[in-house]
């Protein structure tokens, strides 16, 4: 059984300290609000005075406040206690946000992960949570069986603590893309009467050809290669066009589609007409 204590009980912070109640570890918790730590205790969770005592009651700490600029605040309250603890900053910020608290950590004697979950509260210790986290192997290997309770799928994604924030940002960046070109659809096939779900049914086979779509893309952007046999950009851009012009003429909001229509002209004027969709990769570099 291991001691971890917990900082930081909002939402996720929660969440996190239950699951680790729930998994049968002895958990301290402290909170800047003292009132939101009741539910954990009427669990068997231990509620600490301060931040140094948080801290001194486990060899694993784990932080997830607002703002790292809130845990470079607590580091300085817990002071050399941290010294031979395993602190993890799952705080929400910048890569180097997560670089700049492993630096402050690392400083007090401590030991970093930073861990970036890719769930909402609810769903952590679900077995397919994902959790990227950053830091030493070997402190990620020491704590691996109690970090796994907080989601089945955590791994470690690099020795680098503000990686996982970039894997994140990638995930959500992804993400809203997606979810805003599907919201433009939606909102083109309602004026035009047809359901939504109804078009999912039809579509289905084409919908998941854009996720499978995603490796090869990756591999083209690796590699720095964008020419292909087939699918290139000057392909893309009458849908693209027609699009726009749908859109227009039915009064949807033609912006999403109109940056899409600047960006694949603008490739196909630069002499990119038979490179890949994955050119356009260089457009957000700045290049």
């Amino acid at each position: 059984m291991a001691e971890v204590t917990v900082i930081g009980l909002g939402e996720m912070g929660a969440a996190l300290a239950a699951a680790f109640v729930d998994g049968g570890h002895a958990v301290t918790v402290w909170n800047r609000t003292p009132e939101k730590a009741a539910p954990l205790v009427a669990k068997g969770a231990r509620q600490a005075d301060d931040v140094r005592a948080a801290v001194a009651a486990s060899e694993l700490v784990v932080v997830s406040v607002k703002g790292n600029d809130t845990v470079l605040a607590l580091l300085e309250q817990a002071g050399d206690a941290l010294g031979g603890r395993t602190l993890v900053n799952m705080t929400d910020g910048t890569s180097a946000d997560a670089r700049r608290v492993a630096a402050a950590a690392t400083e007090r004697g401590a030991a970093v992960l930073h861990g970036q979950i890719m769930t909402i509260a609810p769903g952590v210790g679900h077995p397919d949570a994902v959790v990227f986290f950053g830091g030493p192997a070997e402190v990620y290997e020491r704590h691996a069986p109690v970090l796994a309770l907080l989601g089945g799928r955590g791994a470690l994604v690099s020795d680098d603590p503000g990686v996982p924030t970039l894997y994140g940002m990638a995930v959500h960046g992804t993400m809203w893309g997606t979810l805003n070109g599907f919201l433009h659809a939606a909102a083109l096939l309602t004026d035009a009467g047809l359901g939504v779900e109804r078009f999912l049914e039809h579509a289905d086979a084409s919908m998941s050809a854009l996720v499978s779509f995603l490796p090869s893309l990756a591999q083209e952007v690796d590699r720095g290669a964008y020419a292909v046999p087939f699918g290139a950009l000057q392909h893309h851009l009458p849908s693209v066009e027609d699009l726009v012009r749908e859109s227009g003429d039915r009064g949807i909001d033609t912006a999403f589609p109109t940056y899409t229509l600047d960006l694949v002209r603008r490739a196909v004027e630069a002499g990119h007409a038979t490179d890949s969709y994955s050119r356009l990769v260089e457009h957000f570099r700045g290049r």
